[in-house]
């Protein structure tokens, strides 16, 4: 990127239909939290559930904020902290509707190529890796975290530079309806959905209805853009449909189906690497991950899917696969030292939901322990699943005995239900709460355990891998060594 402000003074008012009071000082990003603010940030006082941004002009000022983007009827109000951008009364909330016209003017002056990801599992990864392997190639604005809804989607619009040559966007959605007027913003060349699985299922009449409410990206699509499809999903042809309907020009297909554009023809998975051979629009292409899962190595190909739509280079991204690293919170691993050994951690604790359990239970399945070591499971409740809630977690029983866990610790109501369907054998301990279960996690772990952590956002199971972190040193990780070794 350039050295360039991110937005002008003039280019400010233009897109808001704001007035600016006083001189604002370069424009370097935007942000509507006062507690990430970075200098040279334009603060959006949005309205958020349980408090008004206006509130934090002044602590944004403060710490730099290039101006603060407020309502003209608190203008006054703000005006003596700073530069405010006052933007015209009207709507819901005036402040998050200039965030909005900031965003789509973004959009409108970019020349980049965009990707827009959704699905029920794996999107934040899916995006992560994207920006991994299009950020070799020139370059690239991407979501960060999972910035994918009705403020996530504008602010990350908004932050765009214009000298960006890729950008990459999360688009989620827990109601029907919310993804059209996102990907409307976005307006992706290519839009990705990397599967449809039963995730906030409370809310929808059926599996179907997540499918229509998923195909939605597809209706933003500039004319002749690309539709990305996993060709394994259940719902494959009703997804089919809804690219059909929209304004694409072509679509891909990826999974190992016989008639999937993208095919793995074999996924090998080891402990710390998985190597996918794999033909790309009949290209015979065979790549390591440097994040390990049959569930990422299958998200990869929807990953070069795109990229072969994007037209970059498909050889140099299939190589940068190799240095791909799980986020915090999905997936990062980690070495501790415990008395004179070694265990192993496995932090999954940003989100649950059925599918994405199984593919956790998979990867713990593969990590490798050592001698008397266990593989143990911490799970949360998995959040928004309706009537059917209690069958969802009471069933994953058959996939831990599958699996091979050796112990499994619960968290919350739902969970409580998976802990009674298992062997008395297999039960750790079951607990309401994520914070009353940490000390009998603390207490179990010994040399050799492998042990994952994974629930519901809102069950705060990142408490429980924080708390392990700081009791237990944190030790080199002995599988670098053999990873770098296949490298």
């Amino acid at each position: 990127m350039t050295d360039a402000p991110l937005w002008t003074p003039s280019a400010l008012e233009a897109a808001t239909g704001g007035r600016l009071i006083g001189e604002p000082r370069a424009i370097r990003g935007a942000s509507i939290d006062t507690r990430s603010l970075e200098p040279g940030d334009l603060f959006f006082a949005i309205r958020g559930e349980a408090r008004d941004g206006h509130d934090f002009v002044q602590a944004a000022l403060d710490k730099g904020a290039g101006a603060a983007v407020v309502a003209a009827s608190r203008a006054d109000d703000c005006a003596g902290a700073g530069p405010v951008l006052a933007v015209p009364e009207g709507g819901e909330d005036p402040v998050l509707d200039a965030m909005r016209r900031l965003g789509l003017a973004a959009r409108a002056r970019s020349r980049a190529a965009i990707v827009a990801v959704t699905g029920s599992v794996g999107k934040t990864g899916t995006k992560e890796a994207l920006r991994h392997v299009l950020s070799a190639q020139g370059a690239t604005h991407a979501s960060v975290a999972s910035y994918n809804n009705h403020w996530g989607v504008p602010l990350t619009l908004a932050r765009m530079p214009e000298a960006a040559q890729f950008g990459v966007f999360e688009i989620g959605m827990n109601h029907g309806a919310e993804i059209l007027p996102l990907t409307a913003m976005v307006r992706p060349d290519v839009a990705l959905i990397t599967t449809v699985e039963p995730v906030h299922i409370e809310h929808f009449r059926s599996l179907s209805a997540i499918a229509d409410a998923k195909g939605e990206i597809f209706s933003g699509l500039k004319p002749g853009g690309v539709a990305v499809i996993n060709r394994d999903n259940a719902n494959f042809e009703r997804l089919l449909a809804h690219a059909q309907a929209s304004k694409a020009g072509r679509v891909i297909t990826f999974g190992e189906h016989a008639a999937a554009d993208v095919r793995a023809n074999r996924i090998l998975t080891r402990p710390d690497v998985s190597v996918v051979d794999a033909s790309v629009m009949g290209i015979p292409v065979t790549y390591q991950l440097g994040t390990p899962g049959r569930h990422v190595a299958m998200n990869s190909l929807g990953v070069l899917a795109c990229i072969h739509a994007l037209g970059a280079d498909l050889a140099r991204a299939a190589l940068s696969l190799a240095g791909l690293k799980p986020p915090v919170g999905r997936g990062e691993r980690t070495a501790l030292r415990i008395g004179g050994g070694e265990a192993f951690l496995i932090d999954e604790s940003y989100n649950a939901n059925p599918a994405s359990i199984r593919a956790a239970f998979a990867t713990l399945a593969g990590v490798e322990t050592g001698p008397k070591g266990r593989r143990i499971a911490v799970l949360g409740d998995m959040k928004e699943l309706g009537a059917a809630g209690e069958a969802h977690h009471r069933e994953l029983a058959e996939a831990v005995a599958a699996n091979g866990i050796d112990l499994v610790f619960t968290a919350g109501p739902l969970m409580a239900h998976l802990f009674e369907a298992l062997p008395v054998a297999v039960r750790g301990t079951a607990a309401p709460k994520a914070a009353e279960l940490t000390d009998a996690v603390l207490a179990t772990l010994r040399p050799g355990d492998a042990v994952m952590v994974k629930g519901s956002n809102s069950m705060r199971m990142g408490q429980i891998v924080e708390a392990v972190k700081a009791r237990y040193a944190v030790a080199p990780d002995p599988r670098e060594a053999s990873l770098n070794a296949v490298r």
